[in-house]
């Protein structure tokens, strides 16, 4: 008789203070960037479906409740845009990622120049999203993003070559890069969109170690919930999950219950620090400060909520596994090659658009 392993997702978010919430703006705006993002002809029919079917609008309505409509659209295009990259460079050797950050980069700092003819499609995708964008940015925040934008291309290139090199790296090492290659400091970066801000305020220590709480929240959450696809591929070498496996020699279940006591650590902290924001001299300042943490907690259930209630990991599993934590451990695509695995577990993780990639 065939038995199917079963693990549980540590509910990280169980006293977070943050509930859901929605911008108002949601529905135009997501379908918009919907339709625009399939203009762009950046997938095969097929890999559309799939890429349709991860809701990355969502994510930006639940990220960005503040937003206005134009703010809106901005941040449901850069969340298309950020798994566009995301997907191609899945795949990408080293020197092919080098190749499209550098386009992504030159249509940032050029979004009113055509690209050239017969580019990867992400230069155009990246351009238009710009001169959009720019329309409504604050200077100061179209600096900070750009700056930003830069070093989270460098970092996917450098993603691709620990890729490459079958590279596994310890914890410390892992959050330095995973920091920048989980897009969060950029998309961050949004919630500045209609303030001017300037540098000095943020990375006031206190600013910059929430961002940095934040940052590292998002990614222990977004490497819980992705885990179980990307083991099931065998693309898990980039994932906190895996590597506190390796490094402290432990089964999944013990990895779980250590991350689940780091992030609560991580919590407190973010919790203990917002209550104690430097003034800045000026009650307009301090107030967008205020907004901007409240918006850094935001994002940490907005991922939480988006990853289940899209069908990018679960599929339509997502609202149960969100309630019971429960989820079954999808065969690796080694094990699918055999015989001794549980039928339905096949057919579960053929249903998924994160578990071949969408670049198919």
């Amino acid at each position: 008789m065939l038995t199917t392993p079963y693990f549980t997702i540590p509910d990280t978010l169980r006293n977070w203070p943050w509930k859901r919430v929605l911008n108002p703006h949601q529905k135009v705006c997501e379908e918009e960037a919907a339709d625009w993002m399939r203009s762009c002809g950046a997938f095969t029919p097929k890999s559309q479906n799939a890429f349709d079917r991860c809701s990355f609008g969502l994510l930006g309505s639940l990220a960005y409740p503040r937003l206005g409509r134009d703010g809106l659209r901005i941040a449901c295009d850069l969340m298309n845009m950020f798994f566009v990259i995301d997907e191609y460079s899945d795949v990408a050797s080293g020197r092919e990622a080098r190749l499209q950050a550098d386009i992504v980069m030159d249509a940032l700092y050029n979004p009113l120049v055509p690209r050239p003819v017969g580019e990867w499609i992400g230069g155009e995708v990246t351009r238009q999203f710009w001169a959009n964008a720019i329309k409504t940015a604050t200077p100061s925040s179209q600096r900070r993003f750009v700056r930003n934008f830069q070093r989270y291309v460098d970092a996917v290139v450098q993603q691709a070559q620990d890729r490459e090199a079958h590279c596994i790296r310890d914890v410390k090492s892992y959050f330095i890069l995973r920091r920048q290659t989980i897009g969060a400091i950029p998309s961050l970066d949004l919630l500045t969109l209609e303030m001017d801000l300037e540098d000095e305020v943020l990375d006031h220590p206190i600013i910059a170690k929430l961002l940095e709480l934040c940052v590292d929240m998002i990614l222990i959450g977004n490497d819980l919930y992705s885990y179980n696809v990307e083991q099931a591929r065998g693309d898990d070498t980039h994932n906190f999950v895996r590597i506190v496996k390796d490094e402290r020699k432990c089964n999944l279940n013990d990895a779980l219950r250590w991350i689940s006591d780091y992030h609560d650590r991580l919590a407190d902290e973010f919790l203990n620090l917002m209550h104690n924001l430097p003034s800045f001299g000026s009650k307009l300042i301090d107030e967008q400060v205020k907004t901007y943490v409240d918006g850094l907690g935001n994002w940490v259930r907005a991922n939480e909520c988006w990853s289940f209630e899209s069908e990018r990991y679960f599929g339509k599993k997502g609202k149960l596994y969100q309630k019971s934590r429960r989820v079954r451990l999808l065969p690796s695509s080694i094990a699918l090659q055999g015989q001794n695995i549980d039928p339905q577990a096949a057919v579960e993780i053929s249903d998924l658009p994160a578990a071949a990639g969408i670049i198919v």
